[in-house]
């Protein structure tokens, strides 16, 4: 497993926080500058991608301005001492929808399949389409089992999804020991984005007692609250979405996530 791997399944620095940055739904620069108020703010990792009307295109401009705006940080960090420096430290890696939304310029993938899918594409087909990109391109994949539980959302009527009910803790703990089994690196428990409700915690403490996998929950987490309640249950990487989009000056994104960060801490 590479550095982008050993630093996604490190378990030492407790429950950590990442957002997802929709190309679909924002341009380069205002993405960049969501990211940069996350990365200030405490979050760990930038993930890019969605779950319809993203595109090579898209994405790769998006990953491109990101990087390009965390490397300033970096940078203006090893010119004065008082500015952290952290955030140019992020990683950017790909959370994609499939084959064709794909960019040379993240830093990882999760490589991922949507275990409780009921269609044969997001099993192995768009896996399969990828890999040669992959490859070729030198990104590094993460392998990670993605379940998606309900509402589900967007995600869940896209992948065709068999959604596992707020209740059904011996679900997850199949799907759990299959993930570890498989040699997968991760387990993501998805509620959709957008969700109305987030992850029952029941299922996160039941995926996260069935096998040794790091534990990624989002889906309708939008408070520090429900951040909270996630990660008490086990989850060892909060993800949210929808969130960033709903502030459009980048300072008070910026306020909002470190309550949220400051809560899982």
């Amino acid at each position: 497993m590479g550095a982008i791997g050993e630093y996604m399944c490190d378990r030492t620095s407790g429950t950590r926080h990442a957002i997802v940055i929709d190309p679909a739904d924002q341009t380069p620069e205002i993405a960049a500058n969501r990211a940069l108020a996350a990365a200030h703010a405490g979050s760990s990792m930038i993930l890019v991608g969605g779950s319809s009307d993203t595109d090579m295109d898209n994405v790769h401009a998006t990953i491109v301005a990101i990087k390009e705006a965390l490397e300033l940080v970096t940078w203006a960090a090893s010119q004065d001492s008082d500015i952290d420096g952290h955030s140019g430290q992020i990683p950017v890696v790909l959370f994609p929808q499939g084959a064709a939304a794909l960019s040379p310029a993240a830093d990882g993938i999760t490589f991922m399949m949507l275990m409780n899918s009921l269609d044969q594409r997001f099993l192995i087909g768009e896996q399969v389409k990828g890999a040669p990109f992959v490859k070729k391109a030198g990104i590094e994949p993460v392998p990670m089992g993605y379940l998606i539980c309900e509402p589900g959302g967007k995600a869940g009527q896209v992948g065709k999804a068999d959604l596992i009910g707020p209740h059904q803790t011996d679900r997850v703990e199949g799907y759990a020991m299959a993930a570890q089994f498989l040699g997968f690196k991760l387990l993501y428990l998805e509620a959709g984005s957008g969700a109305e409700l987030p992850v029952n915690p029941d299922l996160i403490k039941a995926a996260k007692t069935s096998c040794d996998l790091p534990i990624i929950v989002g889906g309708g987490i939008r408070d520090p609250h429900a951040a909270r309640a996630a990660a008490e249950a086990g989850a060892d990487w909060i993800i949210t979405g929808n969130i960033t989009e709903e502030y459009e000056d980048a300072s008070e994104l910026q306020a909002v996530l470190s309550d949220m960060i400051s809560g899982i801490a």
